[in-house]
């Protein structure tokens, strides 16, 4: 029997990590100091940036919209988390889940093009250091950001609306800790392989094709650090690069891992732990990334304390 989805007849159980839900109480301190933290370390950056006027530059500014990007990552999920965790019932209301995967995927698109646009600032910033003031202008960085969150709320609005008339009628387990798209996927009933291909190349653009603007990015970055003829030089140009090429590193590559290879491949059990790192772990430890080698971010901490 196939469910009316529309009808809000349909609720799915989160079945999470066994280990959490076997100790509730104490796993939901564990994520909700996480999520503190996380808020907490990402607003911090956000007020920095707006109270110091030495910071008014683009590098900062999107900084300051990754932190919030950042912020609302963990929000998409964890708060939801932990309602299930002291929850008997353990379960998320379809329309609920739709939502949820909606914002989570389209947060984390929007956090792939601003780091995309973040490297192509720093292309700029290194390669035409001359020319960066007339064009990375304040307009520029806002109708940038701007347009990095109407892609990541366009981009994902089909598939997840495919999603959503899909029809459910095995088992209502989600084998994850939010409604994320392969688990929810696996408990249609329905043939969904043309789907599933069409979400893959979706992953596929959105993911490479941001990635590979990263790529060629840092492959000119370097190539005109190299050409500097002082080690002075050098150390400060890169020093400028290497909090952002750390986070990207660590975020493409569990969501490569992740959403750009076939679903047959898919492991739920490996797909919920690697989720971890790119929609807690990463979001939570950016504020630290870039903060620990930026001096101008450390001395506005110690003036605003």
């Amino acid at each position: 029997m196939a469910f009316n989805n529309l009808t809000g007849e349909l609720e799915f159980r989160i079945l999470g990590f066994s280990d959490l839900m076997a100790t509730p109480i104490f796993s939901f301190f564990i994520i909700l100091i996480i999520y503190i933290f996380n808020v907490v370390g990402n607003s911090l950056i956000i007020v920095i940036i707006r109270m110091d006027y030495k910071l008014y530059k683009p590098m900062y500014f999107f900084l300051g919209s990754l932190a919030f990007v950042d912020m609302s990552f963990t929000t998409v999920t964890l708060p939801k988390t932990m309602n299930i965790l002291l929850s008997s019932k353990k379960t998320i209301c379809f329309a609920c889940c739709i939502t949820q995967m909606y914002f989570f995927l389209s947060v984390g698109v929007t956090e792939s093009f601003l780091l995309a646009l973040m490297s192509y600032d720093r292309y700029f910033a290194i390669c035409h250091s001359l020319h960066y003031n007339s064009i990375i202008t304040n307009r520029v960085c806002v109708f940038t950001v701007l347009g990095c969150w109407i892609s990541g709320l366009l981009s994902v609005l089909l598939p997840v609306i495919l999603i959503s008339r899909l029809p459910f009628c095995k088992s209502h387990d989600i084998n994850h800790f939010f409604c994320d798209i392969s688990p929810v996927i696996q408990l249609s009933c329905s043939t969904t392989k043309n789907l599933e291909m069409f979400i893959f190349f979706t992953a596929f653009i959105v993911i490479l094709g941001t990635f590979s603007v990263i790529v060629l990015s840092y492959v000119k970055i370097v190539t005109n650090i190299l050409h500097i003829s002082t080690s002075t030089g050098k150390k400060k140009a890169f020093s400028t690069c290497f909090s952002h090429l750390i986070a990207v590193l660590i975020y493409y590559g569990t969501i490569i891992f992740m959403y750009v290879r076939p679903k047959s491949k898919s492991n739920l059990d490996l797909d919920k732990q690697t989720s971890v790192f790119y929609s807690i772990i990463t979001p939570t430890l950016n504020p630290l990334i870039y903060t620990l080698r930026n001096n101008e971010i450390k001395n506005s901490l110690k003036k605003l304390f």
